[in-house]
């Protein structure tokens, strides 16, 4: 799993890779929660709020966009920055997980939304998936 944020005019944008579609789910989550609250998915906690996701979607990145996006949901919605993810399915169409998060005082950046933008989920070319993500700030 590898997470680089990378130069952007106006916006956060992030290329993230894994070995596959949970490896790749979970590095968005841990950087997305990273740019949320910096350092905090790098650090090991005891979390404290839970919530389960499902999601379904025409492709991958269109589900990795909207999964994302459900994530920054509930972290608005329970002042929380959500780390870990446990999958309980995972296709190319559909994911259902819990989310695993820890309560903060507030947060570092606001992100507005998980865009479309530049995102594709495709073959990294040394074996595993990337796509780059573009974050509205």
């Amino acid at each position: 799993m590898k997470i680089e944020y990378l130069p952007h005019t106006a916006d956060i944008r992030m290329r993230i890779q894994g070995n596959g579609l949970e490896d790749l789910f979970r590095a968005g989550v841990l950087g997305m929660g990273n740019i949320l609250k910096e350092g905090i998915c790098d650090q090991e906690h005891i979390f404290d709020r839970k919530a389960e996701i499902e999601i379904v979607a025409a492709d991958p990145t269109c589900l990795l966009i909207d999964f994302l996006s459900e994530v920054l949901s509930h972290s608005y919605t329970e002042k929380s920055v959500f780390c870990k993810v446990k999958f309980l399915g995972l296709s190319s169409v559909k994911g259902v997980a819990e989310i695993y998060g820890k309560k903060v005082d507030g947060f570092d950046e606001e992100i507005k939304a998980v865009t479309y933008h530049e995102a594709e989920v495709h073959n990294s070319g040394i074996g595993g998936l990337q796509t780059m993500v573009v974050f509205d700030i």
